[in-house]
């Protein structure tokens, strides 16, 4: 046992990535008729469940050999896959560029900076499509090629990114005993809900998986649209997606998710991103339909102390979608809030 743990603490700060805590959620929902849980993925070092894609991509390329000491490694982020990347990097001391837009936060910036990874900086949306996403990818392809011995993570489409969360399944199954109803997760890249429904399906588990889509995403077929919240929703499906990874999709909204968050952090002092609000306002939207007694997980993507200047923010909320205080302050149940969903 005492061999094991010095293997572990012989990875320094990548001995810290995964295995978060799950803990119960007592106070957030009104309907005390079946059991909720969160699994808490911003323990993760660099802040939020990426860490686990970004980690085990790097290191199966190592493994590989299509990594190397001198390797640079490119990727496209706006927010915690690249800040994941730049600590894991950080770690190898590998060489790493960051494909980001203008609508980077500041915080974000300075964090992959921190960590030392290089900023690019794509100032204009694809011409063809107008997303910001297709020009960042599209950058991505031209550093590659005009770069020597560079290695895209293209955590869009790499099954070492669904492989990490396979992980993440097999961790919450372990502290529930197994018992797990309903899994409810955020989608953007694909990867934690294609490696959670793998889990599910080789183990044959019973567990039914909600995906938690953004109204304006087209991940789960919603007509595209404007969104303001990052890391949540993709305005191209993935590479990684699947029909049948999920049961059904929630859609939620902007307002949902900030919402959701404020309840969180109120209720259970849990300070959360945008994402871990829109989790929990489907289970609000899905709870009739499930049964007294069941088990329902949320995973909680990241912390929120990347989000004070939006979600968190009295003068943000308001500018976007006017005064809600009241509307965070009330019953889950009232029908004004469950209608922000339509």
């Amino acid at each position: 046992m005492n061999g094991q743990r010095e293997m572990v603490a012989d990875r320094g700060i990548l001995s810290a990535v995964g295995n978060t805590p799950l803990v119960a959620l007592k106070n957030f929902m009104d309907d005390k008729s079946f059991r909720l849980y969160a699994k808490l993925e911003g323990l993760n070092p660099g802040g939020s469940m990426k860490d686990r894609p970004a980690m085990r991509i790097i290191e199966k390329g190592l493994e590989s050999g299509h990594i190397n000491s001198s390797t640079v490694i490119v990727e496209s982020s706006s927010g915690n896959m690249g800040i994941g990347l730049a600590q894991i990097c950080s770690y190898y001391g590998l060489q790493f560029i960051c494909v980001v837009d203008p609508k980077t936060t500041p915080q974000n910036l300075r964090l992959l900076r921190v960590y030392g990874a290089e900023i690019d900086l794509v100032v204009c949306p694809d011409p063809e499509t107008g997303e910001f996403l297709n020009a960042r990818i599209n950058r991505v392809k031209s550093l590659l090629g005009s770069i020597e011995n560079s290695f895209w993570p293209n955590q869009y489409a790499n099954e070492n990114n669904s492989g990490a969360h396979y992980q993440t399944m097999g961790e919450i199954v372990s502290a529930l005993g197994g018992d797990v109803d309903y899994l409810f997760c955020a989608v953007s890249t694909c990867g934690t809900l294609r490696g959670c429904s793998e889990f599910v399906r080789r183990h044959g588990l019973k567990t039914k998986i909600i995906a938690v889509d953004a109204k304006g995403s087209v991940i789960f077929n919603s007509p595209k649209s404007k969104r303001l919240i990052p890391g949540h929703g993709a305005a191209v499906r993935p590479q990684l997606f699947q029909e049948d990874l999920a049961l059904e999709c929630v859609h939620v909204t902007d307002i949902e998710c900030v919402i959701g968050c404020r309840r969180l952090v109120s209720r259970e002092a849990i300070l959360a991103g945008g994402s871990s609000g829109a989790v929990l306002m489907a289970v609000q939207h899905y709870s009739d339909r499930i049964p007294l007694g069941a088990s329902c997980v949320v995973i909680l993507p990241d912390r929120g102390e990347r989000y004070l200047d939006t979600i968190y923010s009295d003068e943000w909320v308001e500018e976007h979608f006017g005064d809600i205080t009241h509307l965070c302050a009330r019953s889950l149940e009232e029908p004004d809030l469950v209608s922000l969903s339509a």
